[in-house]
Parts: structure tokens; C-alpha cells; sequence
């Protein structure tokens, strides 16, 4: 069973930045893919970005440019670097995990390892 606990989400002022973490409770080079989803109120659960073990990197609609996802295989913990950040960039912040192939990364059900996730609140 692996276990994701994220950190790092806080209040900061639109235009700022915030680096959230993600240790996971093994080695997450046996994982086939680590990554991000977050959830405003009143909205569905979004896909943010995706880093796989190849390393390749996807990132949801409109979000490439101003986040940044990496990982640390040393030291089994994920990144999330948020810059520019606005308003609507307020949500809880899942990590997310798989040891099976993905195909689509933005779906949901694709994961079968979630964190308690961690909430970021940007202030105009």
C-alpha cells in the first residue's frame, strides 16, 4: 500500500509562488507514474500535471507555463512548482499515484493512489 502525504500549501498573494512536495512510502521509480489533481469549492476534481518514470511530463489545459512538476527518485518525493498564481489557482491539492500503465493521465479513475491533499489559497 503506498502512502502520499503532501506539503507545502499555504496563503500567498496572487502573483506569488508555492512549491508543494509529495513523499511517498516507497520508491517511487516502481511507480509508473506520480502527479497532481486539485479540487476548488463547488468544482470536480481537475487534472494539474503528470511526470512518469521516463520522466516525461504533462500538464493539464492552461496550467504548462506557470507550474512546473519534478521529481527526486533519491529521495521518493514529488514536486509541484506553482508560479504567477491567481485566484482561481485556490483548491486542494491532491498527489496522486499509479503502479500500472496510464494512458489518459487526466482521469481520474487512472489513479489508485491518492494523498489527503493539501489546500492553496491565492489572494487577489
Amino acid at each position: 500500500q503506498v502512502q502520499l502525504v503532501e506539503s507545502g500549501g499555504g496563503l500567498v498573494q496572487a502573483g506569488g509562488s508555492l512549491r508543494l512536495s509529495c513523499a511517498a512510502s516507497e520508491r517511487t521509480f516502481s511507480m509508473f507514474a506520480v502527479g497532481w489533481f486539485r479540487q476548488a469549492p463547488g468544482k470536480e476534481r481537475e487534472f494539474v500535471a503528470a511526470i512518469n518514470w521516463r520522466f516525461n511530463t504533462y500538464y493539464g489545459d492552461s496550467l504548462k507555463g506557470r507550474f512546473t512538476i519534478s521529481r527526486d527518485s533519491a529521495k521518493n518525493t514529488t514536486y509541484l512548482q506553482m508560479n504567477s498564481l491567481k485566484p482561481e489557482d485556490t483548491a486542494a491539492y491532491y498527489c496522486v499515484a499509479s503502479t500500472s500503465f496510464i494512458a489518459d493521465y487526466s482521469v481520474i479513475a487512472a489513479w489508485n493512489y491518492w494523498g489527503q491533499g493539501t489546500q492553496v489559497t491565492v489572494s487577489s
